[in-house]
């Protein structure tokens, strides 16, 4: 996984969840915010700071609205928010309006916790969803597996998941002849650096040119897939030392 999203960025991404509200759910989304018209909605995401302007606010509804049947057209540009609606599809696409206000209304009190907004309990599940979210390996790791036969190298490739395992990959892709692995890491911009596990360096070490690393760069706007072919020969990495104490509780000895 890669870093959490710093302000600018998780302000996107609460941006994201509004339009993709509105888009969905049009002004019934905006009343779980006690707004009675989504004018009233929009100047209320610029008192919270979210927006510069009510005009930003319906900007980001266009951008969803193509992907909704609501009978709105929204922007021509229709690839710019798809890997983004599909990704909220994926945590939080069974919600109903109610619920998915809620989840919104929690990412913007994480984003400011001296916001007031009245939200209900959260389940523990989606608390685990809204970490998910905040994260841009999750955010790669999905786009990826959407794309992943758009590169020819993986293009004929069944792809297992291997993520649960935490062995220094996250996917597997097995072509006619062999298998090779595949580690994801996201970048929002397009540049930045990434990094890498020991157990990430090792696996790559063993498998060369059957282990790739693809950074999924871009990601705020357009995502691009980045492939690197034996990573350890082709980019340069630093080793940075931290040490870190890890924590355990144990029992008695018990007669189960």
């Amino acid at each position: 996984m890669e870093d959490e999203l710093n302000e600018t960025e998780r302000q996107s991404e609460i941006m994201n969840l509004i339009g993709y509200g509105l888009a969905k759910f049009d002004l019934v989304f905006a009343k779980e915010f006690g707004c009675k018209t989504k004018t009233a909605f929009n100047k209320l995401v610029v008192e919270l700071g979210l927006a510069k302007t009510e005009k930003a606010v319906s900007n980001r509804q266009d951008s969803f609205d193509p992907y909704f049947d609501n009978g709105r057209k929204g922007w021509w540009q229709r690839n710019q928010r798809e890997h983004v609606k599909l990704f909220i599809d994926s945590l939080f696409g069974n919600e109903d309006a109610k619920s998915f206000a809620n989840i919104v209304k929690l990412f913007i009190k994480d984003y400011d916790n001296k916001l007031i907004l009245q939200t209900q309990e959260v389940q523990p599940i989606v608390k685990s969803k809204f970490k998910q979210l905040q994260e841009t390996g999750n955010e790669a790791e999905f786009f990826f597996m959407s794309n992943y036969k758009t590169i020819p190298v993986f293009e004929s490739g069944l792809l297992q998941d291997a993520r649960l395992w935490g062995d220094g990959y996250d996917f597997q892709i097995q072509l006619q002849e062999k298998f090779v692995l595949a580690e994801i890491k996201g970048v929002r911009n397009k540049n930045g650096a990434i990094r890498i596990t020991q157990n990430e360096f090792d696996k790559a070490e063993e498998y060369k040119d059957d282990y790739f690393i693809v950074v999924v760069s871009n990601l705020s706007k357009s995502p691009q897939l980045n492939v690197v072919e034996n990573p350890l020969k082709n980019l340069t990495f630093n080793r940075k030392e931290m040490n870190s104490i890890q924590v355990n509780y144990h029992t008695e000895h018990i007669n189960w």
